[in-house]
């Protein structure tokens, strides 16, 4: 959700996880749809693939993951919502949005 969001507000930007999925959540791809932003076409990315080199800021989600790997200049704490309700992903969706908003990089 946060890649969508952040390019659809003009952000260059890419997601990642250290466990990434084989498919977006169909819930995350909803939520979004709802606000206009479709992240139907992105794929799920491993970290492993980027160096916080490249970018300007690399930021997590939170989640109770760690990435020693790569330099993490913000922890935004939020909750995976993967396995919860459209609702959930609705106050994850918004919570990065307002994030996004607010962001100085």
């Amino acid at each position: 959700m946060a890649e969508g969001i952040a390019r659809s507000l003009g952000h260059e930007a890419a997601s990642a996880g250290t466990h990434p999925a084989t498919v977006v959540s169909p819930n995350a791809v909803l939520v979004c749809a709802e606000i206009g932003i479709d992240i139907s076409n992105q794929q799920p990315k491993s970290v492993d693939n980027f160096s916080a080199d490249d970018w300007d800021a690399v930021i997590s989600m939170g989640c109770g993951v760690s990435c020693p790997a790569m330099k993490i200049d913000e922890d935004w704490e939020l909750g995976d919502p993967y396995g919860q309700s459209i609702e959930v992903f609705r106050e994850t969706r918004d919570a990065i949005r307002d994030r996004i908003f607010r962001c100085t990089f």
